[in-house]
């Protein structure tokens, strides 16, 4: 698959992305200690099949009948292949089984690579803001929800950005921006036109996010998924600061899919609606920050 879906760009394509999981059961001892962010290569894309982009929505439309659908975006670094496995990690930590849609767009794949995957995210803007649109009509109002991580989360702003101009009467459900990699700054200004079209928005930050905390030395101004940032000057939203929760990963910029207790709170809020007031392990900071807590529960004796 990543042959054909590669790091060109092209027209819009639209499909089903299988994955299965290597049978380790001779290592299964091994498999289950094995830290959350190794279990990522036990994960393999089995099969990949185009179809029309019309007849995925339809089939997207039957599998919904438990809850909204979600748009989800990811961020820099992911080849096609990875980009599969991490949708189904993100899938299956935040129970969203059968209403993820996952919007590709073309990473390079490549470490060294960030200036050409912000160039082809910018690319790909156009044709994520229509996605959402199209998912709104078929939907209906207050009910597709969207959620972009790192690279991603800059693209969700933008296209509903877009969205916002060019389609003022679109109202979607919940906005979910994880780790985001965009001008705290910028956000601040684009927020007011953004807000009208969206039910609620919700920022995961962090401190020690590295390639947020590189991201920030490398455009010379701090990013909207970063602990620290005045927040309160950005209205109409709910932060939640996971500083106080363990680091699951190398980088601290994956807890979307590696920390088990990131994953219950995203299902609180897009499985069962639940705002930032009505989630356990959370404490309010501010007018609209809350730290998220270990949970005491999940400890070991």
């Amino acid at each position: 698959p990543g042959e054909i879906y590669g790091d060109e760009r092209s027209g819009p394509k639209a499909g089903w992305c299988r994955i299965r999981h290597v049978d380790l059961s001779l290592f299964s001892p091994v498999a289950e200690s094995a830290p959350l962010f190794i279990q990522e290569e036990f994960l393999r894309v089995d099969q990949v099949s185009e179809m029309e982009g019309s007849a995925l929505l339809n089939d997207l439309r039957e599998d919904v009948n438990k809850g909204a659908p979600l748009i989800y975006v990811h961020g820099y670094y992911i080849s096609f292949e990875k980009g599969c496995r991490r949708a189904v990690l993100f899938q299956e930590n935040a129970d969203l089984a059968g209403r993820l849609l996952w919007f590709s767009w073309p990473s390079d794949g490549a470490l060294t690579n960030y200036t050409h995957d912000e160039a082809d995210l910018y690319w790909s803007v156009p044709d994520l803001a229509k996605a959402i649109v199209e998912m709104e009509s078929r939907f209906g109002d207050g009910v597709v929800n969207v959620v972009g991580h790192s690279l991603g989360a800059r693209g969700v702003v933008l296209a509903l950005k877009e969205v916002s101009y060019r389609h003022p009467d679109v109202r979607l459900g919940e906005i979910v921006l994880l780790a985001p990699d965009i001008d705290f700054a910028i956000f601040q200004r684009m927020l007011p036109d953004i807000s009208p079209i969206a039910e609620n928005i919700t920022i995961y930050v962090t401190s020690g996010d590295r390639p947020l905390a590189l991201s920030a030395q490398l455009h010379g101004y701090p990013r909207l998924g970063e602990a620290g940032n005045d927040v309160s000057t950005i209205a109409d939203v709910e932060v939640i600061d996971l500083s106080d929760l363990p680091v699951e990963s190398p980088t601290g910029h994956l807890y979307h899919i590696y920390s088990k207790q990131v994953g219950d709170d995203l299902s609180q809020l897009l499985n069962d609606g639940k705002h930032a007031a009505e989630r356990r392990n959370l404490l309010r900071t501010g007018s609209n920050t809350w730290s998220m807590k270990k949970d005491q529960a999940a400890m070991p004796d």
